[in-house]
């Protein structure tokens, strides 16, 4: 696959003359070691070591309205040798439209969704180990908001692997003044493999999120505050006696930032979401199971020693409440990240130290 990728790159930049194409490019390398103490049966006790390298080289034409894109990550273990690694392939097109629709197809990096997606929807776990979408993502991006809905598959049906793929929608918008209006619809499959063993069924999870939110980020002297909140509806179903599972909740966040330092609250009170997680796990449950308890809270402390538009180095310790258990994580990691755009702005100072890189963990 690696090979057939550069040949596909290297044949693509040889003719990129021809039709007054622009080279792009992008480097991404972050590294992350986390330590999680006091989990339950579902997030046991673990440190996580690991660097990440993620260069992309393409092409764009008529000033950025077409783009193809193709490199690699490298997912490597902290360890003596180069053993546990993995290589997953990305390539895809991307189209840019002036009026702020985007159209992205192939296998895409996460990190061109506007935000990332709430923990109850997509685990810190998934994110380290999952970089990619696979599939088509459709999106609108407005200064008064987003709308993005796509297909990620993230499993093909084989002898001994289940077929599994999700279809997300994310979206918030301005409404008047600070208050906002968001959302997120989920849904993941999980069919049977070629050889199903005996019990094995289809699986469905629906995730309905609706919130209302206040964002004070330009009325306080704060860099940022947000305020939201709303309602969990899951709904999981096992076809092998096709009744559906309905559990519901209200979830709460509040996040904050100023300068270096930034607090982010989650919290989660209601029935536990996930039922089936115990049995099958992030094949169909991609959330946090934390969130399997009736009541949870997360809170993040998060120190960015270092950040710019390239570069976050940051420090944090997070603590997870629930009626069982608590669990306390610490976490050093940092990403690097400069592009084709970037490059041509690095002799401007006050551009490359006003802003801000997002942390991918």
């Amino acid at each position: 696959m690696l090979r057939w990728l550069l040949v596909i790159l290297t044949l693509l930049l040889t003719f990129s003359p021809l039709a007054a194409q622009e080279v792009e490019w992008s480097i991404d390398a972050s590294v992350l070691l986390s330590n999680r103490e006091g989990g339950d049966g579902y997030t046991s006790d673990q440190t996580i070591m690991f660097t990440r390298l993620t260069p992309e080289v393409g092409f764009s034409m008529l000033d950025g309205e077409h783009v193809v894109k193709g490199g690699v990550v490298w997912f490597q273990p902290l360890i003596d040798d180069f053993t546990g690694y993995k290589l997953l392939p990305t390539l895809y097109y991307r189209y840019n439209r002036p009026d702020g629709w985007h159209a992205t197809l192939g296998m895409m990096p996460r990190s061109l969704m506007v935000k990332r997606m709430p923990r109850y929807l997509w685990s810190d776990s998934l994110g380290h180990c999952q970089p990619n979408l696979r599939g088509v993502m459709l999106q609108l991006i407005k200064p008064a908001g987003y709308a993005e809905i796509a297909v990620d598959w993230r499993q093909l049906q084989r002898d001994d692997k289940r077929e599994a793929f999700t279809t997300f929608l994310n979206t918030d918008w301005r409404v008047a003044g600070p208050f906002r209006l968001e959302g997120h619809l989920q849904y993941s499959h999980l069919a049977m493999s070629r050889k199903n063993a005996s019990g094995q069924h289809v699986n469905d999870d629906i995730v309905i999120n609706p919130m209302a939110a206040l964002d004070f980020s330009y009325h306080t002297t704060l860099d940022s505050l947000r305020l939201s909140a709303g309602a969990i509806i899951a709904l999981e179903r096992d076809r092998g006696t096709d009744e559906w599972v309905k559990r519901a909740g209200f979830v709460a966040n509040a996040t904050a930032r100023w300068r270096w330092l930034e607090l982010d609250e989650t919290f989660y009170a209601g029935q536990g979401i996930m039922p089936l997680y115990p049995a099958l796990g992030s094949l169909l449950n991609l959330g946090d199971p934390y969130f399997n308890n009736k009541l949870y809270s997360r809170t993040d402390l998060v120190f960015h020693v270092v950040n710019n538009r390239f570069v976050d180095l940051m420090g944090s310790v997070s603590l997870h409440a629930t009626d069982k258990v608590t669990g306390f994580w610490q976490q050093i990691a940092c990403r690097f990240y400069l592009d084709s755009h970037t490059w041509k702005q690095r002799h401007d100072k006050d551009y490359l130290k006003n802003g801000h890189l997002e942390p991918l963990y």
